[in-house]
């Protein structure tokens, strides 16, 4: 009965749609199935651009892949779409129709610059990264990274050159190979359980660990629906201890996994959006997926939480000494700052002011990187040029929003519950952005 009565204002307020709104609303829905369909035709060609699909069999191409790359149809394609998008995007009464067009518009906004980028049509750092992710990252210079250095050097044990004796610090805590599935298993985890305690999860959610090598990133969450995911972690390199955490949390809990899962439980599923059940890589919701899955490390790991497991946990199962362990995770976070020497690196090399021997300079100066995680870095950032963005400025935009709105260190029930809302929702970039004054 009770049941019955929650359904009773639910079936009333939609049988009072007007038929303009019914009207609206079925039209939004034919714009969104057209937008999977083109992002989906596009994949066809751009290997890239679609990380994920799991909406029907009957919006995937029927269409064979042509020779050559259709950049002016396809662009033709995306500014129709865009121009029937823009009267419900700017005049719609009903706000979560505006909101849910601007979003679509935004997309496509970055269909139209991946569209050119996969052609070879290239613009500057600053002008790529606001038209595929919806914001411009404040430029860093030398100044703000020696700042960051000289922090570091007055907390590292012994003398001499900054990264010489970070590495030395962090080689005391390199995760054995043949200890490398428990220790991640057991992050992940914790990292589970501590997100479990805040969010209903759906009942048959899981994913598969894999390790893998000769991949341009660390790691990676390839989404598949019905919230399932595949988690990769690249061997290539050293994998440290405070990895296993990073992994259990942006990867996993309550990162990228739990992102996915919210939005296709509360948008596709349950409200018949079908964008989200598309996710195309390049675009404003790469920079929301980002942010959130590396302030997620902080949401489930607060304070010295990540000390403490990793102390407790982590350490002993990989067989490693627990001492100075305090010391590299207070490294660790003033090395999180440097890590915007990317998105300068990036920027210099795509601007075509940066050469390949000053990039790999300022990576191992700025960045604390060694040779092979430097040219790694590199490999990145070629492939995936000014998404750098989305990892530290979309961190920075996450973590401002929410301790702006209530959610610190103080209330951690806010900010779980904030962060639980950010990851259910079509979030524009934009919104996260504190006016100038």
């Amino acid at each position: 009965m009770k049941k019955l009565l929650w359904l009773l204002p639910v079936l009333f307020a939609l049988s009072c749609k007007s038929p303009a709104e019914k009207e609206e609303n079925k039209n939004l829905n034919k714009f969104a199935e057209d937008y999977v369909r083109l992002a989906l035709t596009i994949g066809q060609y751009d290997g890239d651009f679609v990380d994920a699909y799991y909406g029907p069999d009957s919006l995937k191409p029927k269409q064979a892949v042509g020779k050559d790359f259709p950049k002016d149809s396809l662009l033709a394609s995306v500014n129709s779409l865009m121009n029937q998008l823009s009267p419900v995007a700017h005049n719609s009464p009903i706000d979560s129709n505006k909101n849910r067009a601007n979003w679509i518009y935004d997309q496509l906004r970055a269909f139209n610059r991946r569209i050119r980028i996969f052609s070879g049509e290239y613009e500057s750092f600053d002008a790529e990264s606001e038209d595929l992710f919806g914001v411009v990252a404040p430029v860093q210079d030398e100044a703000f990274f020696k700042t960051s250095l000289a922090a570091l050097d007055s907390i590292l044990p012994g003398k001499g050159n900054v990264n010489d004796r970070f590495q030395k610090l962090a080689n005391h805590f390199i995760i054995p190979k043949n200890k490398l599935e428990p220790v991640m298993n057991a992050a992940i985890a914790e990292a589970r359980k501590r997100t479990k305690a805040h969010y209903q999860l759906p009942a048959n959610e899981s994913f598969t660990l894999e390790f893998v090598t000769h991949k341009p990133w660390s790691g990676y969450n390839w989404y598949k629906g019905n919230y399932k995911s595949l988690v990769q972690i690249n061997t290539d390199l050293n994998i440290f201890i405070d990895r296993a955490i990073d992994v259990g949390s942006h990867e996993s809990y309550p990162g990228h996994h739990v992102y996915n899962m919210l939005l296709e439980k509360n948008l596709y599923r349950d409200r018949g959006w079908v964008e989200l059940s598309m996710y195309p890589l390049f675009s404003p919701q790469s920079l929301i997926a980002e942010g959130s899955a590396n302030y997620g490390i902080e949401v489930a790991f607060p304070g010295d939480d990540k000390v403490k497991f990793t102390r407790a946990v982590l350490l002993p199962l990989a067989g490693l000494d627990t001492a100075g362990i305090a010391i590299y995770f207070k490294a660790l976070a003033i090395r999180g700052k440097l890590n915007y020497v990317r998105n300068e690196v990036a920027r210099g090399l795509m601007n075509n002011n940066m050469n390949r021997s000053k990039a790999l300079s300022w990576l191992k100066k700025y960045g604390l990187m060694n040779d092979e995680s430097a040219e790694k870095s590199l490999d990145f950032i070629k492939k995936y040029r000014s998404y750098v963005i989305n990892y530290n400025y979309g961190q920075d935009l996450v973590k401002n929003y929410i301790e702006q709105n209530g959610g610190t260190d103080k209330a951690p029930d806010k900010r779980w519950q904030l962060f639980g809302n950010l990851l259910s929702n079509e979030v524009s970039p934009a919104s996260l952005v504190k006016p100038k004054n």
